[in-house]
């Protein structure tokens, strides 16, 4: 298997199945089938058995997937059996959310650093990291590995946080600035548009209507 042949459409599915076999882990299931997998996530059976055949031989036909061994294999697809640390760009609102909801992951993506550019911010804590200032981003990336950067702050600043990480050796960059940034072809991007999410689900509300208002009609 040759990873640049697997789709962003599959990749971006397995968090989803890894995460719908967690809770059956915590419900003491053991075994489940693609089948089962595709009524819970709404999504065809077969694309479920394709999108795992990409990586290896995990089911038994007439028996499923042990879903501890599934759990395990897509953890180590996703390269999530390893600890990778993650830095922080942005230390307000959001970055706040999103350091504590960091707090209680159990995966071994972390994040592990914040940085701010903004004075009164520099020192304050969120949960257990203290905010630094960006003058120390690059050192903080070499010592603690930092693999991967998450942006958090406004637009008009963005695209110059994301030069700064690019520069200290990130690898990747989960952007949730309303704006599209510009990376070298080495370091993978993925953008995090609440925007483009919101008004998208406004045209569905009217289609909805419309589709409601074209049954009756028939």
């Amino acid at each position: 298997m040759k990873s640049d042949k697997i789709s962003e459409a599959v990749v971006r599915r397995l968090p989803v199945y890894l995460r719908y076999l967690n809770e059956l882990v915590q419900r003491e299931v053991t075994t489940v089938s693609s089948q089962e997998l595709g009524q819970r996530l709404d999504l065809n059976p077969a694309q479920i058995r394709k999108d795992l055949a990409y990586f290896g031989d995990f089911g038994r036909k007439g028996i499923g997937y042990d879903v501890s061994y599934l759990i395990e294999k897509i953890r180590h697809i996703l390269k999530i059996d390893q600890q990778i640390n993650v830095a922080l760009v942005g230390a307000g609102n959001l970055g706040h959310a999103l350091s504590n909801y960091n707090a209680y992951l159990k995966d071994n993506m972390k994040i592990v650093a914040i940085f701010d550019a903004y004075g009164p911010k520099i020192g304050s804590k969120i949960n257990s990291l203290t905010v630094q200032p960006m003058e120390e981003l690059t050192e903080a990336v070499q010592k603690e590995n930092i693999r991967i950067g998450i942006i958090t702050v406004p637009d008009t600043e963005a695209q110059n946080v994301a030069d700064q990480l690019i520069e200290s050796g990130i690898e990747a960059i989960l952007n949730f600035a309303p704006t599209i940034l510009k990376t070298p072809s080495h370091v993978r991007i993925h953008h995090a548009d609440f925007t483009t999410d919101l008004l998208s689900l406004a045209y569905y509300l009217e289609n909805g209507k419309e589709d409601e208002l074209d049954d009756n009609n028939e």
